[in-house]
């Protein structure tokens, strides 16, 4: 047996290799589905009569920061018609394997790596397909009707400068002169009854789709889906490729089209089983104050600001539509735990992309948001190997945005144990020499350390920390042993002692 498979991180390598040589089936198309399917499982609990003005984000505040909390149907909310909705804190417990495809059973390491193995190492896409009629059109409302404040959409932190319907939603664009359509989350809040605003980060690809209209002096068609099925809003939540659309990805994984609806006024894709879609127009330089939002750094952010406003013409939902609620929170809470999933993957990918060899696993640290903290573990092969793994890691597609520290380890560290990532950094790192610093890196506004002056000129960069906790290669054979046991001598232990943590 090879050193790599000697080790706990080997071990976990070589069993998901084997274990997920094919792919699973989702059991679910749309969010009742998977609503259905958590059902089975157990998770979900009714709420009735909770206020959307302070009860469902103060809710959403508790169950939100526990995986093993359950999800939580909001129904019956004081103002709001019989039948409306809202769901939050969808991806935890055993459901977010599920929501995923695979076996309940997996731990998020193996649920990250069998991501990357069935799915992303060879990405396919299955172009979406337009049908006639689907339920998301069961209530079509236009004109003076268009009222996007009836629905049960909550204020979610108490700071907040006014109800957000998008946060579990994703956006729909097209590319003005490349004509490939985006899907993208971005923060939406409610003005009144028929116009929003939206926060965009630089470099995000529907930040570059209204970029390019406004230089263009268009108006920019949006259609925000707040209701979309949890496959679909977790791939519109991860970095993928430009210029390839997100709908085509969720078909790549079902296996099958997409099927959406033509937006009557704008022509975008729609999903045909979505519970909620806003359809409307971003007018060149009609803007409004937007903000402030607590958003997944765990702080206000961007306080407030004008941003582009979306005129609403169009509603289009079920009856009794469900609205999904994703509120960031100061992390780890719900956002990080989906994106450590898909987010680690994909760095691994990019490294694997880039010519890195040896990389046994990837985690983007639910802690940091799943961005400000990658772990990356090698075996190392030659002198530079953990540079080069750190610096890739730091600026590849998935890595770059927002992030602050990555720290490369050995392939006998769990990087997903935030505290064994810990140890050996504080272990196998010097302050001196194992740290590499990277200046005027892509960030955001929302970084709370970034200057308000830098920010008031457009400024958003930061810095990267790049720490090399490998035992140093020259000399590594020296590097003492440590002190645990063997992987054999642990599975020994948990089998014959286990019963005394219980």
């Amino acid at each position: 047996m090879s050193d790599a498979m000697s080790s706990p991180m080997g071990k976990i390598a070589a069993d998901v290799g084997e274990r997920y040589e094919r792919r699973f089936e989702f059991q679910y198309e749309d969010l009742r589905e998977w609503l259905a399917q958590v059902e089975k499982l157990g998770e979900v609990r009714h709420v009735k009569g909770a206020s959307w003005q302070a009860d469902i984000g103060m809710a959403a505040e508790i169950v939100q920061h526990s995986d093993a909390a359950p999800c939580v149907l909001f129904d019956e909310v004081p103002g709001c018609a019989k039948g409306q909705r809202v769901l939050t804190n969808f991806f935890g417990g055993r459901r977010k394997n599920m929501t995923l495809g695979f076996p309940l059973e997996y731990s998020k390491l193996e649920l990250s790596q069998a991501f990357l193995d069935c799915y992303l190492r060879e990405l396919k896409t299955v172009p979406y397909a337009f049908v006639d009629d689907g339920p998301v059109l069961e209530n079509v409302i236009t004109g003076n009707d268009v009222d996007v404040t009836k629905f049960p959409v909550p204020v979610w932190h108490e700071g907040d400068g006014g109800r957000y319907i998008g946060t579990g939603s994703y956006n729909v664009t097209l590319d003005p002169e490349e004509r490939w359509i985006n899907v993208g989350t971005y923060r939406v809040m409610i003005h009144d009854r028929n116009t929003l605003g939206f926060y965009m980060s630089p470099g995000k690809h529907g930040r570059i789709h209204r970029d390019k209209y406004q230089a263009r002096n268009e108006p920019m068609p949006v259609c925000v889906v707040a209701g979309g099925d949890p496959l679909s809003f977790l791939v519109a939540c991860s970095e993928m490729p430009y210029g390839v659309c997100e709908f085509d990805i969720v078909g790549g994984l079902r296996g099958k089209p997409m099927k959406v609806v033509r937006g009557k006024l704008t022509g975008l894709p729609i999903p045909a089983n979505a519970e909620l879609v806003l359809e409307g127009f971003v007018q060149p330089g009609k803007r409004k104050l937007e903000g402030p939002f607590g958003e997944w750094t765990g702080y206000f952010g961007s306080d407030v600001r004008e941003e582009p406003v979306l005129d609403v013409k169009a509603i289009y939902h079920r009856n009794d539509p469900i609205l999904l609620g994703c509120p960031p929170q100061r992390p780890p809470e719900e956002q990080a735990r989906y994106r450590a999933i898909t987010r680690s993957a994909l760095i691994r990918q990019y490294l694997q992309n880039a010519g890195v060899p040896d990389v046994k696993a990837v985690w983007a640290h639910e802690v940091g948001g799943s961005r400000l903290l990658l772990g990356v573990s090698i075996k190392q092969r030659y002198a530079g190997h953990s540079k080069q793994a750190g610096h890739i890691a730091s600026q590849c597609h998935a890595g770059a945005y927002a992030g602050k520290y990555v720290i490369v380890v050995d392939e006998d560290i769990d990087v997903s144990d935030l505290e064994e990532l810990m140890w050996a950094m504080l272990t196998r790192s010097d302050p001196a020499t194992s740290i590499d610093l990277i200046r005027g890196a892509w960030s955001t506004p929302l970084d709370p350390r970034i200057d308000p002056a830098d920010k008031a000129r457009g400024n958003n960069t930061n810095s990267r920390a790049i720490i090399d906790a490998c035992r140093p290669f020259h000399w590594r054979d020296a590097f003492p042993k440590v002190n645990v046991p063997s992987p054999e001598k642990a599975r020994l232990a948990r089998e014959k002692f286990g019963y005394l943590l219980k």
